[in-house]
């Protein structure tokens, strides 16, 4: 979605210049933070993966409410190296920065490590008989206390610091003392059940010549369907409520990429409200509502887009998050092939043959909305949000009603996720004069053109036909998918918003009448105290935009808004 994407993703916390740093005294422990993500899931996830291959991995929330990921601590010369040669490998973003840590608050990576110190002082009064007790395997308690999301370290069979934490938390999960030493009863427990749940899976290793994929499928759950390019599709095996997707379509380029990720969140089995994160070679999407639970991943590689996705009834909960990581930890291309060749990007034709046989949800209703706020706020007509179960923005996110108005038809919208939109509108602070050339900027034909449709008219009338005030009176070939749209002049300035068709005394207007609520009368509603803290902007009379800046401004200001049953 535009204004969703990286956009908020590192603007974080308290970040000192690498230069600054190393001017400090040589003690003083600094930290290489290389990620950051909004939400506690996607930094735990983020996290996990850069465990996997980097050492001294931790996670802080920050002051913002977003996650920082870091490495350290560590001395400021050690933390310059590290960050140079990290940056030398690509194997981190180019953005990354060197952090004092002042700014850092709970930590949530690695599992439980507020805890270790408590962990450390119990293990030292553990009785006797615990301390005795010989782990004929260390690593394969690693192993398993790693598959349970206890441990995140490297599986080295050194039971340390981080494997003792983990040990205590699955310890208090289980309901015993938590020493972060297992006796001999608990370390059965913990290994058997590990290598008992692994059987349950029946993981087997897939190799799909045709498709140009190797992954490992939980395929006591999964029975191979059919091959309907570019996927191929395993359905439920035994009522098993678990079904995949392997993706492998042919063109690795962007517009397939990001045209695989809009279509992925049209399929009935992605859930509307999740997470969703498109990069500029790989997306990742999960979704979860009360039925049924969804990740998808896919990146650009040899030539062609693959990935996967996998979904199942939320009961299964926290076993399907350890399945995941199962196929992402094994899944590989085996080279440059793929399915059937596509289109690229994909049209609507080549979209509904990508679909074939596969349920495709529709909302209840569709209308426009445009930014208002630098925090992401959405204003857009009543009709749009009218007994909806769920509202998304573009189809991706979700969104909640905080204020509406009756009287003008307003409603303004706050985004699930924090936004920081490219566009915000800029109103007008006058009136435009009778006869201005106005254009409305919608969703005419809700999701099936990937981007909102310029409409050209004029300004008939400064108040409604009766008189009414607040209201403008248009000559405008607009459609249903446009009201809530923003009314712009030939500035970009926001003159009003489109109101939904409608009669007058239960007349029929002739076609092309259409009516929007003033500027004026929008910045009264919103600057209401019982509505929600909204900074407006207003038109400052600068010069006018180029037409590819004035069209660009539109774009990244317009929202689909979507209303589900």
């Amino acid at each position: 979605m535009r204004g969703f994407g990286r956009g908020f993703g590192i603007i974080l916390g308290v970040m000192l210049g690498v230069l600054g740093l190393v001017a400090q005294a040589q003690e003083q422990k600094v930290w290489v933070q290389i990620d950051a993500q909004p939400t506690l899931s996607a930094a735990m996830d983020r996290a996990r993966a850069y465990a996997g291959v980097l050492e001294q991995v931790q996670g802080y929330r920050l002051p913002s409410g977003a996650y920082a990921i870091v490495l350290g601590p560590m001395g400021s010369d050690a933390a310059v190296m590290e960050l140079q040669s990290l940056m030398a490998q690509n194997m981190i973003a180019a953005d990354s920065v060197l952090a004092d840590g002042q700014g850092f608050g709970q930590q949530f990576w690695p599992v439980g490590a507020a805890e270790q110190t408590a962990t450390a002082q119990r293990t030292e009064t553990a009785t006797e008989a615990e301390v005795a007790f010989d782990l004929n395997d260390p690593r394969e308690v690693q192993t398993a206390l790693k598959w349970f999301g206890y441990y995140a370290g490297v599986i080295d069979g050194n039971i340390g610091s981080g494997s003792r934490a983990g040990i205590a938390n699955w310890q208090t999960a289980q309901g015993f003392d938590p020493t972060g030493v297992l006796n001999a009863e608990q370390s059965a427990a913990l290994i058997n059940g590990y290598h008992a749940e692994k059987t349950g899976f029946g993981f087997e290793t897939i190799t799909d010549q045709t498709a140009g994929i190797e992954i490992s499928l939980p395929m006591a759950w999964l029975a191979f369907d059919n091959i309907s390019t570019p996927f191929v599709r395993y359905g439920a095996k035994d009522g098993s409520g678990v079904t995949a997707l392997l993706i492998s379509q042919p063109g690795g380029t962007k517009a397939t990429l990001e045209s695989l990720y809009n279509v992925l969140q049209t399929l009935d089995i992605m859930p509307i409200v999740g997470d969703r994160a498109l990069e500029e070679s790989s997306f990742t999407i999960r979704g979860r509502n009360d039925q049924i639970e969804t990740m998808a991943f896919a990146q650009i590689v040899d030539g062609a887009v693959k990935g996967y996705v996998l979904s199942w009834d939320v009961t299964k909960g926290d076993q399907m998050q350890r399945v995941g990581q199962i196929m992402r930890s094994t899944f590989r291309s085996t080279g440059d092939v793929a399915l059937d060749p596509g289109l690229v990007p994909l049209d609507e034709a080549a979209k509904r043959g990508l679909l074939a046989g596969l349920s495709v949800k529709e909302p209840k209703l569709s209308r426009t909305g445009f930014f208002i706020d630098p925090a992401g706020f959405v204003l857009t007509t009543i009709e749009a949000v009218e007994s909806c179960g769920t509202i998304t923005l573009d189809q991706s996110h979700g969104a909640k009603v905080v204020f509406t108005d009756k009287a003008s038809g307003l409603a303004v919208l706050a985004p699930d996720a924090p936004a920081a939109p490219r566009s915000v509108a800029v109103f007008a602070s006058t009136a435009p004069q009778v006869g201005t050339a106005i254009a409305v900027s919608g969703y005419s034909y809700g999701a099936r053109l990937p981007a909102p449709v310029l409409t050209q008219g004029t300004l008939e009338e400064t108040q409604g036909l009766n008189g009414e005030q607040g209201l403008s009176r248009l000559s405008l070939q607009a459609m249903a998918g446009d009201a809530g749209g923003p009314v712009l002049d030939g500035t970009g300035a926001v003159v009003g918003m489109l109101l939904p068709a409608q009669t007058v005394g239960g007349k029929d207007l002739p076609e092309g009448v259409a009516f929007a609520a003033s500027s004026s009368a929008i910045a009264g509603i919103l600057t209401n105290p019982q509505g929600p803290a909204l900074t407006l902007a207003a038109a400052t009379g600068a010069e006018t935009p180029t037409h590819d800046a004035l069209t660009a401004m539109v774009r990244d200001m317009t929202v689909l808004v979507s209303c589900w049953e």
